[in-house]
């Protein structure tokens, strides 16, 4: 009950003092709405959505496991699911609740048999989980896996790259500051046959979202850009990283050369890397993922699905969608909205948090408001 007074007393200050502006994007967020159904969802001509799982409270990242297991991260609800679809019919037939508990496992990365889960500050792996679903495995803690304990951006995307090794963001523990510690605001990869984390990327503000290039094996991945520089700077990110070691501007300088106001302290933005495209700003871009499928028309393959879980201090919201970026080699050419129709006026009706490509090609889309999975597929394709 006071939960529920407190939000009607600030939406009614909100609308009657200066703060309405950007408190109309938090309200989008944060609102009660009835979850949006798939004839709300607007996609191009050709494709078509479906509710692929609807009982996935705060559903995250999405990581494919054994043929027909799908397993998902959650951040507030601190669960770890198996969305499970045994006849082959494109909806889940059941949910397990593999984990409970936990400090926001937002991050899920299946390799081996084994479920990896990033845990704020650990890592976690279940042994051969899928053996059975309804009896999960007891979790063994990865020793070598020492990560920050900061709650502010400490929760993970993680996945394992083409080198075998399993990487995993530290995100900045603010707004904006000099990073307390070596690993903070970047990207780290670890070899689980021991040794401590290894930055391959710095100066990345909050990466909750990655992917490795199809043909050359390269990371690219999404960034969230800071607030409270104006409703229009910085953007968000979609970054490549062509080497280790590469500097991606934070605190510093943000997008394509942008200094930071207060922690500029005169560092030329040029000796940064730049992003490959400028995502809108706040958007709140999450998960990323090539499109390796071929049930997608041509102009789809290789390019990139972004998930854009949705502004939260915006004066007029934005995000709230999935959108696409066109690639002519590491050239981003195009920078789109796939699928919209989450956000209504000022109020979500939906965030999506993640995408993955399944086997046969479609889209799965995780919205993590609505606790929901849903499928996109097209209509011409196979398997559609």
């Amino acid at each position: 009950m006071r939960r529920r007074i407190t939000l009607g007393l600030l939406i009614v200050l909100a609308a009657a003092t200066g703060v309405g502006c950007w408190y109309r994007g938090y309200l989008a967020g944060v609102m009660p709405s009835a979850a949006a159904q798939p004839d709300d969802i607007k996609l191009p001509p050709g494709f078509r959505i479906a509710v692929y799982a609807s009982d996935v409270p705060n559903a995250r990242q999405m990581a494919a496991g054994p043929p027909g297991v799908l397993f998902v991260g959650s951040r507030s609800e601190g669960k770890v699911y198996a969305v499970v679809d045994r006849d082959g019919d494109h909806r889940a037939d059941r949910v397990y609740v593999l984990a409970s508990g936990l400090d926001m496992p937002s991050g899920v990365a299946y390799r081996d048999g084994a479920l990896y889960v990033a845990d704020i500050g650990r890592l976690l792996r279940y042994p051969d989980v899928a053996r059975d679903l309804a009896k999960p495995p007891k979790a063994e803690v990865v020793p070598s896996a020492a990560f920050p304990s900061d709650k502010h951006h400490g929760w993970k995307f993680i996945a394992f790259g083409p080198d075998g090794k399993l990487y995993v963001p530290v995100g900045a523990p603010c707004n904006v500051c000099a990073s307390p510690g070596p690993l903070h605001a970047a990207i780290t990869r670890l070899d689980l046959a021991g040794g401590p984390p290894e930055i391959v990327a710095r100066g990345v503000r909050n990466s909750v979202g990655f992917d490795f290039h199809p043909g050359t094996g390269e990371l690219w991945f999404t960034d969230n850009g800071r607030d409270w520089m104006g409703d229009d700077q910085p953007p968000d990110e979609l970054n490549r990283l062509s080497r280790p070691g590469e500097h991606f501007g934070f605190p510093y300088c943000h997008g394509a050369g942008i200094p930071d106001p207060e922690h500029n302290a005169g560092r030329d933005c040029g000796t940064f890397t730049a992003p490959v495209q400028a995502l809108g700003p706040h958007v709140a871009a999450l998960g990323m993922r090539f499109y390796t499928g071929r049930m997608f028309p041509e102009k789809y393959r290789g390019g990139i699905f972004i998930a854009e879980h949705g502004s939260w201090n915006r004066s007029t919201p934005v995000g709230y969608r999935v959108t696409f970026v066109r690639l002519e080699g590491n050239r981003a050419v195009a920078y789109e909205p796939f699928a919209t129709g989450w956000l209504r006026g000022s109020v979500a009706a939906g965030r999506p948090a993640d995408v993955l490509v399944m086997p046969d090609g479609a889209l799965l889309v995780s919205d993590d408001k609505a606790g929901r999975i849903y499928r996109i597929s097209y209509a011409s394709g196979a398997g559609g």
